[in-house]
């Protein structure tokens, strides 16, 4: 999960495509990155840490021209942050490109051999990234005649990245003198929206990971980018669009509206908000079927992204809706957190019990979803100390029992709580006197109604059915063996390192 953005205009748009990033900030706390167009010329900065500590006053300086991309990352496949693999990434023939992207390639060993062998290019890093910019930087070459380009040839281009890319990607790119570039692959499981605002010179156009980037830069949604098309807009402004791939179909990510996405984001004309509405009434349904017999007191969400489902579980049941958990907003996301001890200690820095909620009360807790289990063992025995006659833990998600390849860093199975266990298992393992799964098929509903023209979802970290078609068991094995938590915290400590030596060279 990471954000994009992409903006050709009128003016500079340096400070749009920081705005941008603070808005998308929640996809990546990991490292940043703005890439400008003057003319022919890019001018980058980027690093690892927040959007806001990345980009000082001098940085923006240099960030000159009308046209750019934009990249806030988390790290996916055990990786941490280094300044090789931080994005936009470059490469300079035999166009100047810059790339950024969202999602994971499936098939990346394939295309490094395929690369290096047929294609004569070296890729340097570990990163997926840098091998689709090498695919698009050769079906470029290929289709050009005397090194020039229009949109057709772009778009051809595209058409082959497409066939020869495997997994989930959306795309935003910079050609240099031409313009930007933004694609998604053709099953749309990672979200790309476009928009544009009038100005008193013509259209300028944004590109983003989600709406919301629109709204608040004053663009109006046109669409989203289907499956499979790309969009290309000049320098001059004018847009150019074409579907690219043979047999697309929609199947965006249904996590993104669990948990990823911002509840005001509109994704496939899907409002998140309204899902995470619907997701808590179809709990209240089942709560009301199969455990009418807890006497619950109280409903209280685990901030943030559970407040909606909560609120409407509440409304359908009768039951008071409560704030009892605050939270530190400065804390990241701790499903993300590399190692246990890290993960349970950064629980209690994030929330803090507001006692009289929870003392003597049959309390409900609500979650957006249980991936490892620690976050949620952490509550409810907060819960208990807070007072607590009895703790019921429902999830507005099913178990996540498998893991996540198209760029979202689940654990390895052995890591994930529902893995193997029974939801009566996993209620003894979080501690918990009762455990409410959301149900499969009543996710997808939920989702599905508020736009029921999305027929499928990606939906394999529930389900174990992986949509492409092309993830093996073996291929599992080496992606999860990369995720291990003492992978991940010798690479963040490397990185580590590797940016204290790079703010002593800035500084």
């Amino acid at each position: 999960m990471c954000g994009i953005l992409g903006v050709v205009a009128k003016n500079p748009v340096n400070q749009i495509l920081y705005d941008g990033l603070l808005v998308l900030q929640h996809r990546g706390q990991d490292a940043a990155g703005i890439v400008t167009a003057e003319g022919a010329t890019f001018h980058m900065h980027k690093g690892g840490g927040m959007v806001r500590d990345v980009f000082r006053t001098r940085n923006m300086r240099t960030l000159v021209g009308h046209a750019g991309i934009a990249h806030t990352r988390y790290p996916t496949a055990g990786s941490a942050w280094s300044a090789a693999e931080s994005q936009p990434l470059y490469v300079n023939s035999p166009f100047g490109i810059v790339l950024a992207h969202n999602g994971n390639l499936t098939n990346t060993e394939q295309l490094k051999s395929e690369l290096f062998q047929q294609d004569l290019r070296h890729v340097n890093t570990n990163s997926d990234s840098e091998v689709l910019l090498n695919v698009l930087a050769h079906e470029l070459q290929e289709g050009a005649t005397n090194y020039k380009l229009d949109p057709a040839t772009i778009f051809a281009a595209v058409s082959g990245v497409h066939r020869r890319c495997r997994g989930a990607y959306a795309v935003v790119a910079m050609i240099a003198g031409y313009g930007l570039l933004a694609f998604r692959d053709p099953y749309g499981i990672r979200p790309l929206v476009f928009g544009r605002a009038e100005t008193a010179g013509g259209y300028e156009y944004q590109v983003a990971s989600e709406s919301v980037a629109l709204d608040t830069l004053g663009f109006e949604l046109v669409r989203d980018v289907a499956p499979g098309e790309a969009i290309f807009i000049d320098m001059e402004g004018n847009f150019f669009s074409r579907q690219c791939a043979a047999n697309p179909s929609l199947n965006p990510c249904i996590f993104e509206f669990v948990y990823l996405a911002r509840p005001d984001s509109v994704i496939d004309g899907i409002s998140v908000y309204e899902t995470r509405l619907r997701m808590g009434e179809s709990l209240a349904e089942k709560i009301q079927r199969d455990y009418a017999h807890l006497d619950i007191d109280v409903v209280i969400p685990i901030p943030d992204s559970s407040r909606p489902a909560a609120m409407e579980l509440s409304k359908h049941l009768n039951v008071p809706y409560r704030e009892g958990f605050i939270k530190n907003r400065y804390i990241g996301r701790t499903f993300i957190m590399p190692g246990q001890a890290i993960r349970r200690r950064s629980v209690r820095q994030k929330l803090n019990a507001i006692g009289m909620e929870f003392k003597d009360k049959n309390v409900l807790l609500v979650d957006d979803s249980i991936v490892r289990g620690n976050t949620s063992s952490e509550i409810v025995q907060m819960a208990r100390e807070s007072g607590a006659r009895r703790v019921f833990f429902a999830s507005a998600a099913p178990p996540v029992r498998f893991a996540n390849v198209y760029g979202i860093d689940m654990p390895t199975r052995d890591e994930l709580i529902a893995n193997g266990r029974s939801e009566a298992e996993i209620a003894r393992e979080v501690g918990c006197d009762e455990l409410i799964y959301q149900d499969l098929d009543a996710l997808t509903n939920a989702v599905r109604s508020v736009n029921p023209k999305v027929k499928r979802f990606e939906d394999s970290c529930f389900s174990g059915v992986y949509i492409t078609g092309d993830v093996t068991r073996e291929y599992l094995d080496v992606v999860e063996a990369q995720r291990r938590d003492g992978a991940k915290q010798a690479d963040m400590a490397a990185a580590a390192t590797q940016l204290d030596l790079g703010l002593e060279l800035v500084d």
